[in-house]
């Protein structure tokens, strides 16, 4: 039976019955196959479905998004999707709904969609991704998030460095080299995102390739459950891998797409260490505060080692070097 609680663990009540109980209360005959998929902020699992094509169960992690923001997110992909953008988006109910609420859960459904992870490196590849993302973020500038939150130093940046702080993660030997670090870097990051201001849009918010499904020559963009506001950048600077004179070209094929859509500023460019930083930062912490979500230490088991956070302060040492690099130049602009 359906409970409203939800239990000290968030995902505790979420058993393979109740993922059946709460896709059968929308409507759907399960034939009872239930296989989790990759997702660790949330639960995904692909559910079979009598006489029709198995339906993606998302699972929302109680308490990280109200469910108006889950909803601004939904309402985006759809704006997306309906300039005919190859964007996965949440199957909407028989009252006009997509965000569906069982058992003390907000969670959605999607229609199984294949495909494989971009080729990078292919040329061609980023010069399709290109091409979509000017369309995607010639859209997100049209209006502003009015529920979802921006990419920020204080989030990204500040808050992760005093969690870890005054948590029990970091050993005692290495606590003062993180902070004296970590302030560094915080006082870095304003200097640059306050010497380049930049437009703030709405965003994909974690656009690698893992979030990309590429089928019928384009890449089909799924996940937009980090959906934020922030520079157009965030979108394009992790598509970019190999050496300084590669990214170059990478860029510049991106960027030649892209500005058939959406105008880029090319300052932007110096944000890409900064926003690089803001990642490693808050993806250290998100660890530490999901650390006592069981499916974390079973499958990041070479987290909050020593060892680990002696290499995550080498890291954010090096992106300190970065940070004072000059950044990427391009060599043409379109």
């Amino acid at each position: 039976m359906p409970t409203n609680k939800i239990s000290s663990h968030p995902y505790e009540t979420l058993t393979p019955d109740a993922v059946l109980d709460a896709i059968e209360s929308q409507g759907y005959l399960s034939d009872q196959r239930i296989y989790p998929l990759n997702s660790y902020e949330n639960r995904v699992y692909q559910v079979g479905i009598e006489d029709a094509k198995p339906l993606i169960a998302k699972f929302y992690r109680p308490g990280r998004w109200s469910s108006e923001q889950i909803q601004e997110e939904h309402d985006f992909t759809i704006e997306l999707a309906e300039q005919e953008l190859p964007i996965v988006i949440p199957i909407v109910d028989d009252q006009g709904k997509t965000l569906r609420h069982w058992g003390g859960f907000d969670f959605s459904l999607y229609t199984r969609r294949g495909g494989q992870a971009p080729e990078l490196d292919n040329l061609d590849h980023l010069e399709v991704i290109g091409r979509l993302m000017g369309r995607i973020h010639s859209i997100g500038a049209t209006k502003p998030f009015k529920h979802r939150p921006a990419i920020t130093i204080q989030g990204f940046a500040i808050d992760s460095a005093n969690f870890l702080l005054e948590s029990n993660f970091l050993p005692d030997t290495l606590k003062v080299a993180y902070q004296t670090l970590s302030e560094d870097l915080i006082t870095q990051l304003k200097e640059h995102f306050k010497n380049t201001p930049a437009k703030q849009i709405r965003l994909h918010g974690d656009c690698h390739v893992g979030n990309m499904l590429w089928r019928d020559d384009a890449p089909n963009f799924v996940d937009f459950d980090d959906a934020r506001t922030g520079p157009a950048i965030q979108d394009l600077w992790m598509l970019l891998s190999g050496d300084r004179p590669h990214q170059l070209i990478q860029i510049e094929t991106i960027l030649e797409a892209y500005e058939e859509f959406y105008e880029f500023d090319p300052r932007e460019l110096k944000l890409i260490e900064p926003l690089r930083t803001l990642r490693l930062m808050h993806y250290a912490a998100w660890l530490a505060r999901r650390w006592d979500d069981p499916a974390f230490p079973h499958t990041f088991t070479w987290f909050n080692t020593e060892r680990y956070w002696a290499e995550h302060i080498q890291t954010l040492r090096e992106q300190l070097f970065a940070l004072q690099e000059e950044p990427l130049k391009l060599s043409s602009f379109f």
